[in-house]
């Protein structure tokens, strides 16, 4: 099968270009946000490839794959031809939730696909068909050694999300022990006693959350990070506010989880001071992450994919309005 998907979440893409299909990923010169090709930091196999506008209206395309409501949009301009189409929420509603509706709201000729069962819950999609598909990652090479007195945060664009991302409480955590901040956009970070790390590549930063006493996940308000699952998989006892997704996987014992900041605190530097009990919630961590093997989320998705293809359902419509 040969699947149009958009390169948005690289962490997420890079599970699901594992499935064993040929995908192409849309590239512009500018590789801007609808254009981006591959990606440049993550191991993408050579069956994903990159095709612009004019190339996709050659190509035989079987299924496309959306994450952005402007996709559907641009589908239909570069694919000239109606494909069945699934789309991926990856995100927590925004606006007036509980009653916020999904842009593809009471669409009966599409599947939207859920990547928590929080996301699901709170997201109003009407009569739209729905599944929810729980991430999977392969299990990073790195084992968890914990022999720097150090916490490790990863997020993206932290100044800008602030209180989303949860930014604010990062501070409160330094006077435990250094934090070191992973991800796109951390440059502009400027809090006393946190290093930042720009944009590393995936293999690097596996290895450095590896050797990070405790992994802090501070998120009020998004959906279960890639690299949470990562840590855990890794063996890292996780320090987390109890928001969104996060109660439902991760166990109190892998280290703590809390929508009490000061708790929170008070476990990190348990944990920083004590590496035998960081080990010990490392490996409850570790455990917990088994669900989200890969294996079981390229047959979720397999089973998905088989079942659009088969009735012919989720048509992205390129006829003229």
């Amino acid at each position: 099968m040969r699947i149009l998907i958009w390169h948005v979440h690289a962490a997420w893409t890079t599970a699901f270009v594992a499935g064993g299909h040929d995908y192409v990923v849309p590239v512009l010169p500018d590789r801007g946000p609808f254009g981006r090709g591959r990606a440049r930091t993550y191991p993408w196999p050579d069956s994903v490839v990159e095709a612009t506008p004019a190339e996709l209206a050659e190509l035989d395309v079987d299924l496309v794959v959306l994450q952005r409501p402007e996709e559907e949009e641009l589908a239909r301009q570069w694919l000239g031809r109606a494909v069945p189409a699934v789309y991926v929420e990856h995100n927590t509603p925004k606006g007036d939730v509980p009653w916020t509706r999904h842009p593809l709201a009471d669409r009966p000729d599409i599947t939207i696909v859920h990547v928590t069962h929080f996301n699901s819950l709170m997201w109003d999609c009407g009569t739209t068909p729905t599944r929810v598909i729980e991430h999977g990652v392969a299990v990073p090479r790195p084992r968890w050694t914990g022999e720097l007195r150090r916490i490790a945060v990863v997020t993206n664009e932290p100044v800008r999300r602030g209180r989303v991302t949860g930014t604010d409480l990062i501070g409160r955590f330094t006077a435990v022990a250094p934090v070191d901040v992973f991800g796109i956009g951390v440059a502009g970070l400027d809090i006393p006693g946190v290093t930042v790390y720009e944009d590393p590549d995936q293999a690097t930063m596996h290895r450095e959350l590896a050797r990070r006493r405790l992994y802090l996940h501070l998120p009020r308000w998004t959906s279960l990070g890639l690299s949470l699952i990562e840590a855990m998989h890794m063996g890292c006892p996780v320090v987390a506010v109890a928001a969104t997704e996060v109660p439902l996987v991760v166990p109190p014992q892998a280290g703590a989880v809390s929508a009490d900041v000061d708790a929170l605190v008070e476990a990190a530097r348990r944990l920083i001071d004590d590496p035998a009990a960081a080990a010990r919630a490392g490996s409850v961590a570790r455990a917990a992450a088994g669900r989200f093997a890969l294996s079981r989320f390229l047959s979720d998705w397999e089973n998905l994919l088989r079942d659009v293809t088969r009735v012919a359902t989720g048509v992205v419509r390129c006829e003229s309005p």
